[in-house]
C-alpha cells in the first residue's frame, strides 16, 4: 500500500462522475421545462382554490428529480443506495383535484427523461402534452350539474315540486329523498336551461314549499 493510497478518497473521485457543462444543461433545460409546466398548470387550472406552492413545487420537482437521476446514472453502486433510501419515503399529503397528479408525474418524468441525456424528447413531449391539456381546459360544459335541494310539507307538494322543476331545466335526476315529520327533503341535480336560475325564486314562494337551495355539483355524490 503506497502513501497515497492511504489518503485515497472514494468521495472525492466521484467529484468528476457528472462534468459541469452536463450538469448545466441538465438544470437550465429543467428549470425551463419545469416552467413550462408551471404555467401550462396555471393556465388550465379549474378549480376553486389555485395553490401557488404547488405549482412552484412543479418546477423544483422537475430539476429535483433530474439532480437524482443524474446521480444514479453515474453511478451504479450509489444507485442501489438511492434506491433503498427512496423505498421509505412516504408522503402523505393529499392530492385534491386529479389532475394536480398528472402534473406531479408529468414533472418526474421531465426529470426523468433530461438526466437521462433524452432531451428530444422531453422537450417535444412537454410541448405536446402542455397544448392537449390547455386545449381540453378551453372546453366549458355549458351544462354545468346542480344539486337542488327542496323541503315540502307532504307528498302533494312534493309532487307538484318535482312537475315544476322539469318544467324550468333541461334535465332533472332525484339523487336522494328523506322523511322527516312535517318534512320531505329532495336532492336533485339539475342540468339548467341557459343558466337560468329564476324559477328558484318562484318555486320557494310555493304553496307548500319550506326550504329550497342550489350548490354547484362536481358529478360525484355520495350515498
Amino acid at each position: 500500500m503506497s502513501f497515497q493510497d492511504i489518503f485515497k478518497s472514494n468521495f472525492l473521485e466521484n467529484v468528476n462522475a457528472v462534468t459541469l457543462l452536463d450538469m448545466g444543461i441538465a438544470l437550465v433545460l429543467a428549470f425551463t421545462l419545469g416552467l413550462f409546466i408551471f404555467f401550462v398548470y396555471k393556465k388550465s387550472y379549474s378549480g376553486l382554490m389555485y395553490s401557488s406552492s404547488f405549482a412552484t413545487t412543479l418546477i423544483a420537482l422537475t430539476m429535483i428529480t433530474t439532480l437524482v437521476i443524474l446521480a444514479i446514472t453515474s453511478n451504479i453502486i450509489l444507485s442501489l443506495g438511492m434506491v433503498g433510501a427512496l423505498s421509505i419515503v412516504r408522503f402523505r399529503t393529499a392530492i385534491k383535484e386529479p389532475m394536480d397528479i398528472a402534473f406531479l408525474f408529468w414533472s418526474i418524468a421531465v426529470g426523468i427523461v433530461l438526466a437521462a441525456g433524452l432531451i428530444p424528447l422531453a422537450v417535444i413531449g412537454s410541448l405536446f402534452i402542455g397544448i392537449i391539456l390547455i386545449v381540453f381546459s378551453n372546453q366549458k360544459n355549458i351544462q354545468k350539474p346542480y344539486i337542488l335541494v327542496v323541503h315540502c310539507d307532504n307528498t302533494d307538494h312534493e309532487q307538484m315540486a318535482m312537475e315544476f322543476i322539469q318544467r324550468h331545466v333541461d334535465a332533472c335526476s332525484l339523487k336522494s329523498k328523506s322523511i322527516k315529520p312535517d318534512c320531505i327533503e329532495l336532492n336533485y341535480e339539475v342540468r339548467l336551461k341557459q343558466q337560468e336560475t329564476l324559477f328558484i325564486n318562484e318555486l320557494s314562494k310555493k304553496e307548500g314549499i319550506l326550504y329550497t337551495v342550489m350548490v354547484s355539483y362536481n358529478g360525484d355524490y355520495m350515498n
